[in-house]
This record gives structure tokens, sequence and C-alpha cells, in this order.
């Protein structure tokens, strides 16, 4: 499914999509990307086992979890897993760029990736985060969903490897995602 344009107003439709091809692949697992916690909240209630990967705290300032921990803790409660780490295609590289200047291979990765769309790279690095951190099982495809910004509109299915093994990743389908990235 291909959606005319990018964003939020996709959530939904993307969450349907993404559940209704978990089900078809009798995938276990759904990797979702959501700071807020309104996307994942989205999969509460729903067979698979979810786990809710947000911007790490500092993101948009020094100390600041854009998740608070109401909703952090209803996600939890509701049995999905929430992993707040540094972002696989940003870290330390992002660090020397903002301080020095210049590009370094984990921002020219994520460059590349984009040119599927932000929301198929979103898809690739929470999938392989959520891999690295032992909340999913290595060598099991799953669904990873993401976003160009708020909500969700893109979601994928993915063989994730480690991080160590990035280049082993597989993006086996692309469920939805937009024409207008």
């Amino acid at each position: 499914m291909y959606w005319d344009k990018k964003g939020p107003d996709n959530t939904d439709a993307t969450v349907k999509l993404a559940l209704a091809r978990a089900s078809d692949l009798s995938v276990d697992h759904i990797v979702v990307a959501s700071c807020s916690g309104y996307t994942a909240s989205k999969f509460i209630g729903c067979p698979q086992k979810v786990i809710c990967v947000t911007h790490h705290v500092g993101f948009l300032g020094p100390g600041r979890d854009e998740m608070d921990s109401a909703t952090r803790e209803k996600l939890q409660q509701s049995g999905i897993k929430v992993l707040t780490t540094t972002h696989l295609l940003a870290g330390v590289d992002r660090a020397i760029r903002n301080k020095f200047g210049g590009v370094y291979p984990a921002e020219i990765m994520a460059q590349t990736l984009r040119i599927f769309g932000q929301g198929l790279k979103v898809c690739v690095e929470v999938a392989v985060m959520a891999l690295d951190a032992g909340m999913i099982p290595h060598g099991k495809n799953i669904i990873a969903v993401g976003g160009t910004g708020m909500g969700a509109d893109t979601a994928a299915v993915i063989l994730p490897a480690h991080s160590s093994n990035f280049f082993d990743t597989k993006v086996r389908e692309i469920i939805c995602k937009p024409r207008d990235f």
C-alpha cells in the first residue's frame, strides 16, 4: 500500500495493515517507533509481542524524555516493552558532526535508507535496536512500524541482524509507505 502523503494521518491504517500482515505470516513480534507512546498504544491488546522504541533521553534537550512516565507505565502494564536507548544510526557520529562538522558512516547509512523514505529508515533502525537489546529473537522475521515525523506511515517485514552485522539485515517486504516523503 502506498499512501499519497506522509505523516500521522496514516497511523490507524498503517497499524491495521501491520497487524494483518503479522497475522498472515504468523509473525510473533512487532517493533514500533513511538516517542510519545501514541503509536505504540494503538497496539495494546494485539496478540503479538510489541516492543516500543523511543528516542533516547536527551534527544529534544538535556535530560528530556519525550514519553511521560504515566504513558510508559500504561504501555508496560499492557504488556508492551519500552526501549529507550541511543539511536543506532546517530549516537556518537552525530556528536562528532555537531562538534566538528562533516558526515560520518552511520549518517551516510541513514541517508541511504532515507532514499526509500524516513519511515523505512526508522523501521530498519528500531528493528536492529530491539534485537541488540535482546527484546526480539535473533533469526526471526518481525514487523517494524515507523513514520515520517509523528505517527506511523510505514511498516515492513524485516529480518534484523545485530548492529555488529548490520549489513546482514534484510527488508523482506514493505507493507506500506508514503509515496511523497
